[in-house]
């Protein structure tokens, strides 16, 4: 049995996937929580693990974020991650880096046992698409125009033909929906 390899990203309705675009409130990171617990471990590229770090990892400072952003915020603590960097020598947090063939080292998280692997950003997605490696795409689409970019899978070489599997709406009126490729 194969891990599958999950992506989910938070994206405003005209493309943009900046994070501080998206409308964060409990719906938003209850459903985060779910995804993570549907997860043996992270995988981040280096830009999305230190933003992460950052933001994430305790202690944050009395009075700094809300209360119901404390489940999130244990939940990602205490995750398993893994990182693909060429640049960092060594990372920590409950972290390991992930370095050498991204395709082979990403087939061997895959070919672990347990129930999943999460990964976001924007750049390892991107390379994890092209070789095909995403299981499960999930978008989470704010009803926001942000006016810029990013946007996700800039320069894809060719496209990824998904169906829909399941989509949810969230009182702020954001939906997830989450695709599998047709293969």
């Amino acid at each position: 049995m194969v891990r599958p390899l999950r992506y989910s990203i938070n994206v405003t309705l005209d493309g943009c996937c900046d994070h501080r675009e998206a409308i964060a409130d409990d719906d938003l990171h209850r459903h985060a929580v779910e995804n993570l617990d549907r997860a043996d471990a992270l995988l981040f590229g280096r830009v999305t693990y230190e933003m992460m770090e950052a933001a994430w990892r305790p202690p944050a400072p009395a009075g700094t974020r809300p209360a119901w952003m404390e489940p999130f915020a244990r939940t990602i603590d205490a995750a398993k991650r893994y990182v693909v960097s060429s640049t960092l020598d060594r990372v920590d947090w409950n972290a390991e880096l992930v370095r050498g063939d991204l395709g082979k080292a990403v087939q061997r998280l895959k070919q672990a046992p347990g129930k999943g692997l999460l990964v976001g950003g924007v750049t390892l997605p991107l390379a994890l698409a092209e070789l095909g490696l995403i299981d499960e795409y999930e978008i989470v689409v704010h009803p926001r125009l942000a006016g810029h970019g990013p946007t996700l899978f800039a320069g894809l070489s060719q496209h990824v033909d998904l169906r829909l599997v399941s989509r949810l709406q969230f009182g702020s009126g954001a939906m997830a929906l989450r695709y599998e490729p047709k293969r």
